[in-house]
């Protein structure tokens, strides 16, 4: 229960004391927007890093040298507890949006947060905004930023390794061209998920794979990359647990 309450305490403080923040950053971006991206960055990825450090989870990065420097990519993860995004944001090296469902671009100064981080909010039960998002994310990629998604749709509450994929999730490198880096998180769901609503100290596992380059595909293969992917993150998964026969 201790562990539960100094994360709230620290989310309520860091979301009270960051307006200012957002203003003063709001005022940058008007005239260098490159030096808001990376402050805001580095204040999120500070924050998130401190709330690992207080709910007591060590995180065990793997593959981080198949993520391209220089260049936008599509993260393309496995997503079992909602520490997947506190992990992935916590070591972020470089601008990075996450594809989120819409009622979480409504949180009042967490969305203001994500929008700087060129976070984009989707209604799943509209197409046309669907498409939309798909299409800002290409450019957003295009440009640079990395793009993070899970297209499983939801956390996987299951005993399976995945749920089944949502092939839009990949239309994004589909008009980007881009690289997909397969994100493999194990453990997660033992910070809270598994014994909610208090939070315990656990041992993760974040895992990124080689680079599947769309643009070295055929029309055909890109169509269908998504089960490559997919059986690239369940077979990490497995191993990872052990669970391989």
């Amino acid at each position: 229960m201790v562990r539960l309450i100094l994360v709230l305490l620290f989310i309520i403080l860091f979301l009270l004391v960051s307006l200012p923040i957002l203003l003063v950053l709001w005022i940058v971006g008007l005239f260098r927007p490159d030096i808001k991206n990376r402050v805001s960055l580095a204040v999120v990825s500070w924050a998130f890093r401190v709330i690992l450090f207080l709910s007591g989870t060590h995180v065990t990065r793997i593959g981080e040298e198949n993520i391209p420097a220089d260049e936008g990519v599509l993260f393309i993860g496995n997503h079992r507890s909602y520490f997947d995004i506190v992990i992935t944001y916590g070591y972020a090296k470089r601008d990075t949006g996450f594809i989120s469902k819409k009622q979480v671009g409504m949180v009042p100064v967490l969305s203001l947060w994500m929008r700087n981080l060129h976070c984009l909010f989707l209604d799943r039960n509209d197409l046309k905004q669907g498409l939309a998002v798909i299409n800002q994310a290409a450019e957003y990629v295009k440009q640079g930023t990395n793009i993070v998604i899970y297209p499983e749709g939801t956390r996987n509450k299951t005993d399976q390794p995945l749920q089944e994929f949502h092939r839009g999730s990949f239309k994004i490198a589909q008009k980007s061209l881009c690289k997909i880096i397969p994100v493999t998180v194990t453990g997660t769901e033992e910070i809270y998920e598994k014994h909610r609503p208090f939070i315990r100290r656990a041992d993760v596992t974040i895992i990124y794979g080689k680079p599947v380059d769309t643009a070295a595909m055929d029309v055909k293969e890109r169509k269908t990359v998504d089960g490559p992917v997919r059986e690239i993150i369940e077979q990490t998964y497995l191993e990872a647990i052990g669970k391989t026969s």
